[in-house]
């Protein structure tokens, strides 16, 4: 990109002066106790600038914290950005997230959330979007130097070199984490090294120099467009300022700051560009840059604190369908034919890719050997290796993915090989995916498929029910079906939400359990619990495996005159609380079932809600049946009859009868 007349210095020096002339106000500020916190880029401008100037408007950016440059570069309002900087009134996250946590993706930002590398992942979703639409655009994701030691830094390059991604990987290595200089924790001199070792051309940068930062980018991107695949950049650079500002800097030697202020980026530009744009003419750009920033930032001090309500906050929480009709359950029909669970699934996998072009679907193993449970089974060949994509073992460089896939429009579906490795990803889903709309109003389209739970004498973890953890996650939907008719609607409609939806398949009812269901399309809307089983003397509240085992149970009890109903959930998150009363209120005794550990599991809430809205109603206590606190043994006979909530279910029923 060269730059070579006046008018193209002019232009440079602006959008490299803006920042710094903010820096200096925002640090005055601070200094006054007029703001409380602020994130100091100071001297890393050439950098944040530089990539953005060097980048097209289509290409998507995802900044850090010492980032402002990419935000003003990329031409944000400055009352807004300042309202934001300040948690004001009509700032960008209406009050919800801070200074640079926020994207906006008319600009292609999408913005950072604390724990760090994790957006380089979504930056692979976002240059795979490109890639299977076959457009000229690319994804510059930014890392601090600490943080390319987290697995989201090694898993993204991996992906991304592999998918030969248009994806620009920027280190700003300025030095110092927190506190700790980058030798004591890197031991490699140049992090540029790192791309070696994923077969990625690397590149080590004058961070401090926004000619050079300019250069190194345009060529990367060069590459990236003519599909040669990712760049990792390694700017060199040096944090002049604290971590953030109440840190400060006695812990840097005063050397190493006096030799970063001779290489400061705004004075070398203002040398290098005195022939095209005289002192003169810098002094007067300087002053009307000062005056606005001034303007705009007392301006701003004088607006409002971002309030809100507790309903306006609720609502926000999840992104609403744009076709806000319910759907309605479509009872088997003539068509309908006997399914086992697992092909229930893949059915309504299958038609929920012959309906949606954008559905993506990617894990481990997954294409030509059809997953491990074969749910996939011969998907490559309708769909192809563009839609049925294998990953390396990455869950959350994989869930990261799919949220980038899903910011550009696309229906990403993940599926983890066992819920058990979920964890691996967790992150991912609780602080990304479920959190983004939210903080700044992007909804989230993402399906996490995994098969989970007990009962096939798998062990400790390749058998775990962990829902529990998740539903603890606001923004994230959880659903769990019990039959196959259930299990295609409940896909079909968790692939329409507009939020991240967790989707558990139980393991054992894979191939056990059977059903009829209607050949064609159908949703049942998350949300609404089914009345599997009506009765008038005790209600079983459960779900997934669950039901198949109150249902069991019911029929040993109805031959000695006891009439139990039988709800199932369906979806924990959001869960039918009004079905569960409606139920209770009516047979006035309760026994609340499920596979996972009983200590904090999902029955305590629904317990705790039955005591807390029709206690006047009950006969007896509500009892809560789950799993032994204990990891799941590998023995069969272990689990079934002592870790098992199963085998404490008859037991448990009497119990509640009797009292």
């Amino acid at each position: 990109m060269p730059i070579n007349t006046p008018s193209q210095f002019e232009h440079l020096y602006r959008a490299l002066l803006l920042p710094r002339v903010i820096e200096d106000k925002m640090l005055r500020l601070i200094r006054q106790g007029r703001i409380s916190k602020w994130f100091s880029g100071y001297g890393q401008e050439a950098i944040a600038v530089g990539t953005a100037y060097a980048l097209k408007k289509d290409d998507y950016i995802l900044p850090m914290h010492r980032n402002l440059g990419v935000w003003t570069t990329r031409g944000l309002p400055l009352e807004r950005l300042f309202c934001q900087l300040m948690g004001k009134e009509g700032g960008y996250t209406k009050g919800r997230d801070r200074t640079f946590h926020f994207g906006i993706l008319e600009k292609n930002i999408v913005g950072m959330i604390s724990q760090l590398a994790a957006m380089l992942p979504v930056a692979d979703g976002l240059g795979l979007a490109a890639q299977l639409d076959g457009e000229d655009r690319v994804a510059l994701a930014f890392v601090g130097e600490g943080a390319t030691r987290e697995g989201d830094f090694h898993e993204a390059l991996n992906l991304a070199s592999v998918w030969k991604l248009p994806v620009l990987f920027v280190v700003e290595n300025n030095g110092y984490g927190l506190s700790t200089p980058t030798p004591d924790v890197i031991p490699a001199e140049n992090i540029a090294d790192s791309g070696i070792g994923y077969g990625m051309d690397s590149v080590i940068v004058d961070g401090n120099d926004i000619m050079a930062v300019i250069e190194a980018v345009s060529v990367a991107r060069a590459r990236a467009s003519k599909g040669e695949g990712p760049t990792l950049l390694e700017m060199k650079t040096f944090r002049i300022r604290g971590h953030e500002e109440a840190s400060g800097t006695k812990y840097v030697p005063q050397e190493l700051l006096d030799k970063w202020a001779k290489l400061d980026p705004v004075e070398r530009f203002e040398s290098l560009a005195k022939k095209k744009l005289p002192a003169k003419k810098q002094a007067e750009i300087r002053k009307e840059l000062v005056e606005e920033v001034n303007r705009v930032a007392e301006w701003a001090l004088t607006q409002p604190e971002a309030t809100s309500t507790a309903e306006l906050e609720l609502a926000d929480v999840f992104a609403s369908p744009k076709n806000n009709n319910a759907a309605t359950a479509v009872l088997p029909s003539s068509e309908a034919k006997e399914m086992r669970f697992i092909d229930a699934i893949s059915d309504g996998l299958r038609l929920g890719m012959r309906e949606n072009s954008k559905s993506v679907i990617f894990g481990q193993d997954i294409a030509e050997y059809g997953g491990v449970f074969k749910v996939t089974q011969d998907f490559v060949q309708e769909f192809g290796t563009d839609r049925i994509r294998n990953t390396p073992i990455i869950e959350s460089g994989a869930i990261g993915a799919a949220m980038g896939l899903a910011l550009a429009g696309y229906q990403p579906i993940v599926e983890i090989q066992y819920f058990d490795f979920i964890t691996c990803g967790f992150n991912q889903i609780v602080n990304n995916l479920a959190t983004t709309y939210y903080r700044w109003g992007a909804p989230i389209n993402v399906t996490i498929r995994a098969p989970f739970g007990g009962g096939i004498g798998a062990g400790p973890f390749h058998s775990q029910s962990m829902e529990a953890w998740f539903c603890h996650t606001p923004g994230l939907k959880v659903v769990i079906p019990s039959s196959p008719y259930d299990a295609k609607g409940l896909l079909l409609s968790s692939l329409d939400d507009p939020n991240p939806v967790l989707y558990l398949e139980h393991k054992k009812l894979y191939r056990s359990l059977k059903g009829m269901v209607p050949s064609e399309s159908y949703r049942i809307p998350l949300g609404q619990a089914n009345r599997v089983r009506n009765g008038s003397d005790l209600s079983i509240i459960t779900y997934g495996i669950g039901v198949s085992w109150a249902l069991e149970e019911a029929i040993y009890w109805e031959n000695r005159g006891v009439d139990i109903e039988i709800i199932d959930l369906r979806t924990l998150v959001p869960w039918d609380r009004e079905a569960v009363i409606e139920s209770v209120k009516k047979t006035n005794r309760v026994v609340i079932l499920h596979e996972a550990p009983k200590t904090a599991g999902f029955g305590a809430e629904i317990s705790a809600q039955i005591s807390e809205s029709v206690f006047e109603f009950l006969e007896a206590p509500p009892l809560r049946l789950g799993g032994l606190d204990m990891p799941i043994p590998f023995s069969k006979q272990i689990e079934s009859e002592l870790y098992s909530a199963q085998s404490r279910l008859r037991e448990g029923i009497e119990k509640v009868m009797a009292y």
